[in-house]
Parts: C-alpha cells; structure tokens; sequence
C-alpha cells in the first residue's frame, strides 16, 4: 500500500500523450474475441482493468497475444466458439469487466463463476442481472442477490427483451445489447438520459446492424459468423486527460497540448464545464480516427468561475467527477453538483471520498445525497489525503497537491495502476525546473 508525497509546482508545459482509452479498450478485446477472424488492436490500455478482461477471454480459449503492451492481436472465437473456462474468472477492481462479460456470459453452454476483489464485491450488480434475467439467462448473485460473486449456467436460448433502464449507464446497456446479440428476436435498451456510446459505435465497426432512436438502441440476434474481425486504433482517453486538463488550468504559468484525445461526445461533459467556468481550453487537428471523433486539447492556465452543474450533464462526465471538485475548490465563487447519486456506488462513495479530502485542504463543502457544493478558494492547504482505493480519487489529489502549501500526502496508489500506468511520470514530465 505505496504512498506518495506531491509538492507546489512552479509550472505545467509541454506536449503529452495519455494511455489508450480504458472504455474502449475492454470493448475492443470482447468483441474481436467473439468475431470470426483477427483483430487487431493499437492503443490497447495496459492497465490493470483491462488487462482483466484479456485474462478472461483467454480463460475462455481465445488466443491474445501482445506484441508490445499497447498492441494486440486477437484471434476471434465466433460469437459461440467460446470455451468453459477450467477456473474462476477473477476480474479484480473492473466493474466494466464483470457487468460486460455477463452479457457475453448469459448465453453460453457452460456453467461460469465471476468474481472480483473486495471493492468490486460491493458493488450493485443487479443492475445488470435484472434485464438478463428478463432475457432468460440463468444468473445470481451469490450475496444479497446483487453483490459478486456470479454465477452463471446454461440456458435453452435468450429472448430479445424491451427494457427500460432506471438509470443512464453504459455498462447496463453494453450487458443488455452484447447478450442481445446471442438472443433470438430484437433487444432494445431505452434509457433516461444518453450515456456514452462506445459500443454502439463498436457493434457497427464490427458489423453489426444497429438502430438508434434518441434515447433508444436496438439489435437483433446475430449468426454465429456475423462479427468479422477488425482492425482497430483507439485514442486517447479522456477521463485521462481530465486530469492534465485540469491541472493546466489551475496550476500557473502553465500550458499543456495533450495529443490525439478521444473527444466523443457523450464523454465530454467536462471540457464543456470546464469551459463554462472560464477554463481556456481548445480542441485543435480534429480528426476522425475510424469509428471514434480525435483532437489535441490545448489548455493553459485560467482563473476558473464556480458553477452549477445541471444533471443532464452528470452522464457525460460521471467519471470526471473527482478532478471536477478540485476545478472548483479552486475556482471563484461556489460550485453546486447534483442529480449525481451514481456516485455513491463507484470504486469508493466519490462524494464521502471527495468532501473528506476537501475538507482537510480547507476547503468549506455541503454534502448532498446527490451532488455536493463547494465554496471556491485562493489557496488549498497540504494534508494527508486518502484515496479509497479508488484510482480517480488519487489522481485528483495529486492534482490539488500541485497547488497546495505545504505536503500533500497520498495514501494506497497503487490503485492508479488500474486505469493509469505511469501517470506520476508524465505528471513529472511537465512539470517546470526553473
């Protein structure tokens, strides 16, 4: 359990570029693993989470090789070659990898168990089995019936379903369309609010026909044969520059490019916020990089106003949370967060985790059961901040940290290794020697 000491930079500047986008990546590994033939794949994240998501593939005897840790070539399985895997398939911290295998999972002709490590073990699954459920998958929760482990064991066939989702998620709709895809009939998946699409965009770059109607998406079950393999390049995350976004903005005498970032749509509720809050930031040499929208971000230093979040927005940025409260402890005035109670059931409680940490950087903040407002201030004070064991949470104190008086001291980030190999060192890598 590392911990690390960050000081007061002087400065941000210079170009960089983050890991391959993590959403991206675990979806590029389940569908090139269920296509017919090889996919290959330039970006990869190599981060723990989806590191997880390979193992279990290959679990399930799909051959991943890995030329060089951002490159791989997988050699699909078809969408029912998929083998019974001899062990437990132990998905660690990924909630992306636990609630979007059980999608691949539910149909399959072979009892499966999947689990995950503590923190992952208390997190809502029944979001996920209560659709598949409703589909004819044979699945159940092994506490409470809704927490992991899961358990899965065949079933005659699954039937296309119409569901409504209560909340907006993109990992509820993948489960529900990748299952779709072994059911007989259409699947539909409505949901309150548009949450990110990379599946969608995924599902078409694999060939599979697609219907999106606003807030709707359908699919219709597909032949064994009908996913072809594919070659795919993944842009930069986004939820990973989040951080350098913010970290140019408030740390001064700054100016950062971040190069060839993922900037779809339905990921980019922060840019928006940022700029509304006064934040200069710029979207330079956009491009379209097959199925997923790119650009360079620019920022550079700004004084940030405080703002009021409307939750339509909270979908689009739902990840972006924790670096957004250091944006407004920093900023004039006060900022307001609501319609944001999804947060209570990430990695750690995000409102609990971020208005303790604030607090002790001196920080006045109101906590809401969904949302919280913080009042804005000149100067943070270094403390001893916890990260939860959530990676986001140990990045956004980093960040404080670079404006902090005094020490800011991070408790348990090795969590960051999960979504972020080698942030301190590109945090490093910018930061101002004179």
């Amino acid at each position: 359990m590392n911990s690390i000491t960050i000081f007061k930079a002087k400065g941000l500047r210079g170009e960089i570029r983050v890991p391959g986008d993590k959403s991206i990546s675990h979806r590029a590994v389940m569908l090139g693993s269920i296509a017919k033939g090889t996919t290959q794949v330039e970006g990869f994240l190599p981060g723990e989470d989806c590191v997880r998501t390979v193992n279990a593939l290959r679990q399930m005897g799909v051959n991943i090789t890995a030329p060089n840790p951002q490159e791989l070539v997988i050699h699909g399985q078809g969408l029912r070659g998929l083998k019974p895997p001899a062990n437990t398939i132990y998905v660690g911290n990924s909630g992306t990898s636990m609630r979007l295998l059980s999608g691949i999972l539910a149909e399959q002709k072979f009892k499966s168990l999947m689990d995950g490590d503590a923190s992952l073990r208390s997190r809502p699954m029944g979001r996920v089995i209560t659709p598949l459920k409703e589909m004819g998958a044979d699945v159940w929760a092994q506490r409470e019936g809704k927490y992991p482990p899961l358990h899965f064991s065949p079933t005659a066939a699954l039937n296309g379903v119409n569901y409504t989702s209560p909340i907006a998620s993109a990992q509820v709709k993948s489960a529900i369309l990748l299952a779709g895809l072994y059911a007989e009939g259409e699947t539909k998946v409505t949901e309150p609010a548009k949450s990110r699409d990379h599946t969608e965009r995924m599902f078409k770059q694999f060939g599979v026909p697609i219907t999106i109607e606003d807030l709707a998406v359908s699919i219709c079950g597909q032949a064994d044969n009908a996913l072809c393999g594919q070659n795919i390049i993944i842009p930069g995350d986004f939820s990973g520059a989040a951080f350098f976004m913010v970290a140019g903005l408030i740390v001064p005498n700054s100016e950062i490019v971040i190069k060839g970032v993922g900037i779809n749509s339905t990921r980019t509720g922060l840019l928006e916020v940022l700029q509304q809050m006064g934040g200069e930031i710029e979207l330079v040499n956009k491009n379209e990089q097959l199925a997923e929208p790119i650009a360079d971000i620019y920022v550079r230093s700004s004084l940030l106003r405080g703002f009021s979040l409307p939750p339509e927005v909270v979908p689009r940025m739902i990840d972006e949370f924790p670096i957004l409260c250091i944006a407004a402890a920093l900023a004039e005035g006060t900022t307001t967060i609501t319609g944001a109670k999804e947060l209570r059931v990430k990695e750690t409680d995000r409102i609990c985790s971020m208005a303790e940490g604030l607090r002790k950087m001196g920080v006045k903040v109101e906590e809401f059961e969904d949302g919280m407002q913080i009042e804005g201030q000149q100067v943070l004070n270094g403390a001893k901040c916890r990260s939860h064991g959530d990676h986001r949470t140990a990045m956004s104190w980093a960040i404080a940290g670079l404006v902090a008086q005094g020490e800011t001291e991070i408790a348990n980030i090795d969590c960051i290794a999960t979504s972020f190999p080698g942030f301190f060192d590109l945090l490093d890598s910018l930061k101002s020697k004179g």
